[in-house]
């Protein structure tokens, strides 16, 4: 049924990767999915210790989100929202988005197609923002070091992992980079939570006060970077970075496109951290992949300076085709109904948790780990050359891909990204899914 596929020419592009194929490469091509599991064509099934891309969060084929997008494409599979026009999946989902981050005073929502597009949302509307309230010279962007905010030109522009800028010409002027409070590797060798907050934090400012905050629209981060390596900050990082945001009336994003909707712990990243951002980034969780589907919402603040705003101010020139998608929508409802009802925050803190400490021994045993990091059920294992001096390894080596090749023989995907190996399986992993990751990597360690 699916033979001729493995010797097939292709004529896509791989995401990350090189365009001309390895001579010799085989490509892994699954072919279905059933709760945490996937199937290769082969008929070969592995634990989806990945999560598709971070974002199967439920796990695949469940039957509620399969009959909720049945009904809505008999009902009506597509309309748009531009111009005053809407459908009752779109008003469903707004209500339930702003329901769920009350706390947050969450009010309004714009919703696009993916995370790179609830990023460049984001960009766009703090400048609007600024310009509604009278300040329009604050248009620069601070964000982190090692962070990922998609591939759009504004993403890319405040992105910090050097790899996505190469290729692609001058960037979106005026964003300025800071070193990410990552204990494990920082230009002050600093491990103490506190004093690296603290120097984080001392380096915003300074960086604020030389640029001027009045020339300075929003400070963009994810309450834990995830394509950088699963960055985990200091549990008072957050809590200061907007209290500094508050003191110069800079916008705090949060891009909670991966940790939305219970990856860390928490319903929200930076909710686990005790602070409300001006905006919030949303993506994968959303959908949990089973339709394209991306949200920007907007807290009080910016509602009403934007909707007061005088003449052009409050015209939103903002959007996509997809925006607000019938059946996205009706997809991210049955999902985010299973997100709450078998509370999956909650098993992603707990299985997070225990698979964390099942898997740090691994940085005693091996010398190729450097660490093992993680919050909730997003996990890394940072590979080293050198332990003492926590040099990575060559990442033209190869090492961490054939790591993942043989942990797939073991009965488990994992990504290796460069340098680490990320672990993001759907948050209804158990306990024992737990201990089959932990078998598969120790195998696979002793044996690449």
């Amino acid at each position: 049924m699916y033979a001729h596929y493995q010797n097939a020419e292709k004529k896509f592009w791989h995401p990350m990767r090189a365009a001309a194929a390895v001579a010799g490469e085989q490509t892994l091509i699954i072919a279905r999915g059933n709760g945490n599991y996937v199937t290769d064509i082969h008929g070969w099934r592995m634990l989806d210790g990945i999560a598709g891309l971070w974002n199967v969060n439920v796990g695949h084929n469940r039957e509620s989100v399969k009959q909720a997008i049945h009904r809505q494409m008999d009902e009506l599979a597509y309309y748009q929202t531009f111009d005053g026009i809407a459908h009752p999946r779109v008003y469903d989902l707004a209500e339930r988005l702003t329901g769920m981050f009350a706390q947050e005073d969450m009010q309004r929502v714009l919703f696009s197609s993916g995370g790179s597009d609830a990023i460049e949302t984001a960009l766009k509307m703090s400048r609007q923002y600024w310009i509604a309230v009278g300040e329009p010279e604050r248009t620069r962007f601070l964000s982190l070091r090692n962070g990922y905010h998609g591939v759009h030109m504004g993403g890319t522009s405040v992105g910090g992992i050097s790899a996505y800028q190469f290729n692609h010409g001058p960037l979106l002027a005026g964003c300025t980079l800071l070193d990410a409070p990552w204990s494990y590797r920082n230009p002050w060798d600093c491990e103490d939570p506190q004093a690296l907050t603290g120097h984080c934090i001392r380096q915003l400012e300074e960086q604020i006060r030389a640029l001027g905050p009045q020339t300075i629209a929003a400070f963009i981060a994810e309450p834990v970077q995830g394509a950088g390596g699963v960055i985990v900050p200091p549990a008072g990082y957050w809590p200061q970075l907007r209290a500094v945001c508050d003191r110069y009336g800079i916008l705090l994003i949060a891009d909670e496109v991966v940790t939305g909707f219970g990856r860390t712990g928490s319903m929200l990243g930076s909710r686990g951290w005790g602070v409300a951002p001006d905006i919030l980034c949303l993506a994968k969780g959303i959908s949990a992949g089973y339709i394209p589907l991306g949200a920007t919402v907007f807290n009080g603040r910016i509602a009403r300076a934007i909707e007061t705003a005088e003449n052009f101010g409050q015209v939103i020139m903002h959007g996509y085709t997809y925006s607000g998608h019938p059946t996205a929508c009706a997809a991210s409802l049955a999902v985010l109904d299973i997100v709450e009802q078998e509370n999956l925050p909650g098993n992603a803190a707990k299985v997070g948790a225990y698979l964390l400490e099942r898997l740090k021994p691994l940085s005693e045993r091996f010398e190729v780990v450097g660490e093992v990091r993680g919050k909730g059920l997003m996990l890394a294992l940072d590979l080293v050359s050198d332990k003492r001096l926590r040099t990575p390894v060559d990442p033209a080596e190869g090492y961490a891909s054939r790591l993942a090749e043989r942990v797939r023989l073991e009965g488990v995907l994992v990504r290796p990204v460069g340098t680490k190996i990320i672990l993001s399986p759907p948050l209804t992993l158990t306990l024992e899914e737990a201990d089959l990751i932990c078998h598969a990597l120790e195998t696979g360690l002793a044996n690449t």
